[in-house]
This record gives C-alpha cells, structure tokens and sequence, in this order.
C-alpha cells in the first residue's frame, strides 16, 4: 500500500489482541482502539492461554485491561515474554507498587494505574512499542555479547589444547584452526568445538 500524499509506502497498522473480562469496558477500549488506527485481531475475556492465542493470531501489541492482575494472569505474561515477547499494555486500576513491579517483571511494557482513558490510547501504544523495542535491542545486544564471550572461550581452548598437545606457540594453533576451518567452510567457533571434541575422545592424546 502507498501512502497517496507522500508517495511511499504505507504503514500497516498495528495489530492488537485485548483481553478484558468486562464486555462493556472491551467494547469501549475496542472502540478506542480503531478510532486510533489499529486492528483488532482477537479480543479475550482472559488470560489463560495468551501464549496460544498470540501464536495464531499474531498481534504487533497485547492490551490487558483488568481491575487487579492475578498471579495467573501475571504468570501468563512472563511465559508471553520468554516464548513469543510482544509489547505489552496493562490497564488497571491498581496502584499497588509491588503489584506494578512484578507486572513489569513478567514483561509489561507499560502498566497504566489510573485505568484507561480513550483519549490516551495512541500515545500510551506509541511510548509502549518503542520502549519494548528498545528493551528488544538491548536485549539482543547483550545476547550477542555474552555469544561473543563464549566463542572467545571456546577458541581460547582448543588453542590450548593445540599449544599443549601439539607443541604450537598461540600463533601457530590460531592458523591451524583458521586454516581447518576454510577448508571446512566452517565458522572458527565450530572447528574450535571440533577440536576439543576430538581431544576429549582420544583423553586429550592428540589429534
């Protein structure tokens, strides 16, 4: 889709799946939801099952709105975070900090206390999916980084085991595994792990 006025490429809007166990209190947020521009892909009356439901239907964001968040609902978001992590958008009316924190723990972008406000939808999504993005990229990078470390120790080690079994200064064991691995079309990270497997077997005997 192309935007007639500026000539580029549309933004598909958002996908949304709500879960709010009070139909008229949905229907007015759903209501909210489209005025504002998104698409509604699921609307739930509860939690349980999140994780299936985000699966099929895929939303770009997931909006609770609940008087209080149970352990079971809360319990719910943080296998959401660690299986399949969405933006996350929690109205509720309670203020409670501890009730906050541990909402925020199990993966809420966003808790919003004082409820939801239908004027304040756009800007409540908006700030939720870039911090969401934000936190993902954060993520990833700390990820790569510890990734990174644990190659480092791999490659560490198998060039210990060429110094040691193999009478190679750290030079020489780095070009040997560097060689090894273009001949294989191999990561160095891989023959490295090669390497050490191989040691193992034969108890550390030689190659």
């Amino acid at each position: 889709m192309v935007n007639s006025k500026t000539g580029k490429a549309a933004t598909p809007p958002l996908k949304v799946l709500l879960v709010d166990e009070e139909p008229g209190r949905a229907a007015i947020l759903e209501r909210a939801l489209l005025d504002a521009g998104y698409v509604l892909v699921s609307r739930l009356s509860s939690a349980d099952r999140l994780v299936e439901h985000v699966a099929v239907s895929q939303p770009d964001i997931v909006i609770v709105d609940i008087d209080s968040p149970d352990r079971d609902c809360l319990e719910n978001m943080a296998v959401l975070s660690r299986s399949n992590p969405k933006p996350v958008i929690m109205f509720s009316d309670e203020d409670n900090e501890e009730t906050i924190a541990s909402a925020i723990k199990a993966g809420v972008s966003a808790y919003v206390a004082d409820g939801m406000n239908p004027d304040r939808v756009r800007p409540i999504v908006q700030v939720a999916v870039a911090r969401f993005r934000e936190f993902q990229a954060l993520k990833n990078e700390l990820q790569k980084t510890r990734d990174q470390l644990a190659d480092r120790k791999l490659i560490d080690k198998a060039k210990g085991l060429l110094m040691k079994h193999r009478n190679f200064n750290e030079d020489e064991a780095y070009h040997a595994m560097r060689k090894l691995a273009m001949e294989r079309n191999q990561r160095l990270v891989d023959t490295a792990r090669n390497v050490i497997e191989v040691f193992e077997m034969l108890g550390g005997g030689g190659l």
